[in-house]
């Protein structure tokens, strides 16, 4: 009896075709939610003590941290001249939270330096420059309802890549999280773990080279992409006196319509 068998480069080829296809689905889906999306930096008043509950909670649920009489998670890490910190809202309730530090040869500091310093400051002080991502919440419900919020609360660190133009962006992150980074960012484990304060788990330390990965993360997931303007509202630091925008609409959306 003879077998007919497809030639596997015609196999390779339809498996990359089935493979690009559920990526623009997805990638679609990424850009729907957008549309509901405000990005907001939070720097004082119901903003940030709503970002601190939340992260009690989300952090709580899942085992990171025993119960606080406060009810909230903060760290002397928040109110550094270097830190953002961003609640992202869907239809104007918080969904999830994100925190951001640029880290650089003048501001050698953040919770990823702390933790992993004997590998981080010689390269920091060789003017090395990251993005140091850390403190991600999500609210539960929304977490359940929106399968894409961590992609929509992680566009903020790449955006954050490019405004800042760094060489890495670091990564502190639990073990069961490390397949979505390598497969997402092309992250590569830089550390074993370690204790990190504040957690009762230990985390490890990931980084993605910027020059090698994010243009191809931003090709494959075009949600990611975000427009200098943006990254402008999101990141710079008002002149004195003036306050920080309230709300930022994501970009993608312009930018794939104006293609």
């Amino acid at each position: 009896m003879m077998v007919s068998r497809v030639p596997l480069s015609n196999a390779a080829e339809g498996a990359a075709s089935v493979a690009s296809a559920e990526e623009s689905s997805f990638s679609r889906s990424v850009s729907a939610l957008l549309e509901h999306i405000e990005y907001r930096r939070c720097e004082s008043g119901e903003d940030i003590e709503a970002i601190y509950r939340l992260r009690y909670d989300a952090y709580l649920a899942s085992g990171m941290i025993t119960g606080s009489s406060t009810r909230i998670v903060e760290d002397e890490f928040d109110d550094l001249a270097n830190s953002y910190r961003f609640g992202i809202f869907i239809d104007g309730e918080l969904a999830s939270t994100i925190r951001v530090h640029h880290v650089h040869p003048q501001m050698p500091v953040s919770p990823s330096v702390q933790v992993f310093g004997d590998e981080l400051r010689p390269r920091l002080a060789a003017g090395e420059t990251f993005i140091d991502p850390s403190r991600f919440a999500a609210d539960s419900e929304f977490s359940r309802a929106f399968k894409a919020l961590p992609y929509v609360t992680l566009r903020l660190a790449v955006a954050a890549c490019s405004y800042f133009d760094v060489d890495y962006c670091l990564t502190a992150i639990k073990e069961e999280h490390t397949g979505f980074y390598r497969r997402i960012f092309g992250s590569e484990q830089t550390m074993p773990s370690r204790t990190y304060p504040g957690l009762v788990c230990p985390v490890y330390l990931f980084q993605s080279k910027c020059s090698e990965n994010m243009a191809k993360t931003i090709e494959r997931f075009p949600f990611f992409k975000s427009t200098p303007f943006e990254q402008r509202m999101l990141f710079a630091r008002p002149p004195k006196g003036e306050l920080a925008p309230l709300t930022i609409l994501p970009t993608a959306k312009y930018m794939k319509r104006a293609a």
